[in-house]
C-alpha cells in the first residue's frame, strides 16, 4: 500500500503530533508499506526534497499573511501545481491528512479524491469549524469554566475574528469533508463529540500514541542536566509545550504562588521558548512573588528533552482552552511521571484521575494546587502514579496499537 500522508510542519522537533506521524510513518514502513509526506515552508529556498526520519518528504513552498487564512486555507492555489504532479507520481492508495487549515488548505483533500486515493482526515484540533483554538466554551473567569458551549455561531466568531471571519467558512470545509473524504477521524471522544456538535460527522476515533523509548534517561546524565538548571534536591513541578495563556502558564504561575508558603523548595520548569516566557508571563511571576522559583530552559532538542521530563517530580498541563488529547501527557507518562491535567479536551480519556494522576478545572486555582500539593507532599504516591501511568500507557497508547488501528481505517475496516 502507498500511503502520502499531508502536514503543514516538516519538522518533528516542532509539535508531538507531528513526531507521532513520523513515528507512524516507521511503523507503516516496517509492515512493508510505501510512505510519504508533504510538508510546506514559507522560504521557497526550503522548497526542496528530503528525507526525515527514513520518510521522503516533499516541501511545498507558501507563504502568505495569515490574516487572510480563513479564505485561503479553502483553496490555496500556491499548492495546486506541485501536489498534483507528487499525487500523479507516486499514486497513492491512501492521502491521510493530518493538519491542513493553513497552508496545503481544504482543496488539497478534493484533489486527493480526484486522483483516486482513499481520503483519510484525522483532526488533531477544533480548526474544521473554528478559527483558532476553542477557548469561548467554559465561560472563562466570570463562569469559573463551568459553562459547555462549543458550537460555532455568527454571534460568537463574528465579534472573535472581527475583519479576520470569512462568511461562508465553515459550510464550505464540511462540504469538503462530505464529499471527498472517507473517513474522518478524531484523536479523543472529547474532540469527537463538539465536532458532531458542529454538523461534522465522524467515523472513527483512534487516541493519539508514542513510541515509547528503548530506555530512560541514565540517571547521572538526569542529575547532571539538573545542575545544568540550577537544580539541586528541589521538587519540580514541570510543563512543556507551546506556552501560551490558553495553555494554562498564567494559571499555572497562580498555583506555584499559592503553593509556595508550604513547599519553600518547589520549583517550576517551563519546557518552552524563552523569549515567550520573558515576554509575556515573567511579569506576572514577579509581580506574584515566584519569578525565582521559575526555571524557563528555552527551547529543548530532542535528547534534553527527555532529560527535561525525566528531572521532573509531577508533570503539569493546566491548559484553558479545549486540549483535544495532550500529548505530552502520554511523553510525561513514559518517564513514569503523575500528570495532574485539564477537564477541558481529551486528556480525561488519558489520565485517570486518582489513579495515574489527578484531573481539575484550572480555572479553581486552588482546588487545582491542592492536587499538586498531594503529589509533592507524598513521594510514594508519585512513584505509583507514575508507575501506574507507565503501565497505562504501554496497555492502550502506543504507536503498534495506533498503526493496527489505522490500518483498519485505511482498509475500511471498524477499529474496535
Amino acid at each position: 500500500m502507498r500511503i502520502l500522508f499531508l502536514t503543514e510542519i516538516p519538522d518533528p522537533g516542532v509539535g508531538s503530533s507531528v513526531r507521532q506521524m513520523y513515528q507512524h510513518a516507521r511503523w507503516l514502513r516496517a509492515q512493508g508499506h510505501e510512505v510519504r509526506v508533504v510538508s510546506t515552508v514559507r522560504s521557497a529556498d526550503d522548497a526542496t526534497p528530503t528525507v526525515i526520519e527514513g520518510t521522503p518528504v516533499d516541501r511545498l513552498h507558501s507563504d502568505y499573511p495569515l490574516r487572510f487564512r480563513a479564505w485561503v486555507s479553502l483553496h490555496n492555489r500556491a499548492i495546486d501545481q506541485p501536489l498534483e504532479a507528487i499525487l500523479q507520481e507516486f499514486r497513492p492508495d491512501v492521502v491521510h491528512a493530518h493538519l491542513v487549515h493553513t497552508h496545503l488548505g481544504y482543496h488539497a483533500l478534493t484533489q486527493a479524491r480526484r486522483a483516486g486515493a482513499r481520503v483519510v482526515f484525522t483532526a488533531h484540533d477544533v480548526m474544521v469549524f473554528c478559527y483558532q483554538k476553542l477557548t469561548c466554551f467554559h465561560g472563562g473567569e466570570e463562569r469559573q469554566g463551568r459553562e459547555f458551549d462549543v458550537t460555532a455561531r455568527l454571534a460568537k466568531c463574528i465579534p472573535c475574528q472581527r475583519f479576520r471571519f470569512r462568511p461562508g467558512r465553515n459550510v464550505r470545509i464540511r462540504k469538503v469533508l462530505d464529499q471527498d473524504v472517507d473517513q474522518f477521524v478524531v484523536v479523543s471522544d472529547a474532540l469527537g463529540g463538539i465536532i458532531e456538535a458542529n454538523g461534522i460527522r465522524v467515523h472513527a476515533r483512534v487516541h493519539n500514541a508514542i513510541e515509547p523509548l528503548e530506555e530512560l534517561p541514565d540517571p547521572a546524565a538526569v542529575r547532571a542536566f539538573r545542575r545544568k538548571l540550577g537544580l539541586g534536591d528541589e521538587r519540580v513541578l514541570a510543563m512543556g509545550g507551546r506556552l501560551h495563556e490558553q495553555k494554562g502558564v498564567g494559571k499555572l504561575i497562580q498555583m506555584l504562588a499559592h503553593l509556595a508558603p508550604e513547599f519553600p523548595d518547589v520549583r517550576l520548569l517551563v519546557m518552552g521558548k524563552r523569549d515567550v516566557y520573558d515576554g509575556d508571563f515573567r511579569a506576572q511571576a514577579e509581580a506574584l512573588g515566584v519569578a525565582d522559583r521559575i526555571v524557563p530552559t528555552g527551547w529543548l532538542e530532542a535528547d534534553e528533552l527527555q532529560l527535561a521530563y525525566a528531572a521532573a517530580d509531577v508533570f503539569v498541563t493546566p491548559s484553558i482552552c479545549f486540549d483535544t488529547f495532550g500529548l505530552v501527557n502520554l511523553e510525561a507518562m513514559q518517564h513514569q511521571k503523575p500528570v495532574v491535567a485539564t477537564q477541558f479536551g481529551g486528556s480525561q480519556e488519558v489520565v485517570l484521575h486518582g489513579e495515574t494522576g489527578f484531573i481539575a478545572n484550572p480555572f479553581q486555582v486552588e482546588t487545582y494546587a491542592e492536587f499538586l500539593a498531594t503529589l509533592l507532599r507524598d513521594g510514594d504516591l508519585r512513584r505509583t502514579m507514575g508507575e501506574r501511568g507507565y503501565e497505562r500507557l504501554l496497555e492502550h497508547f502506543t504507536i503498534d496499537r495506533l498503526g493496527r488501528e489505522y490500518q483498519a481505517v485505511y482498509e475500511g475496516r471498524s477499529t474496535d
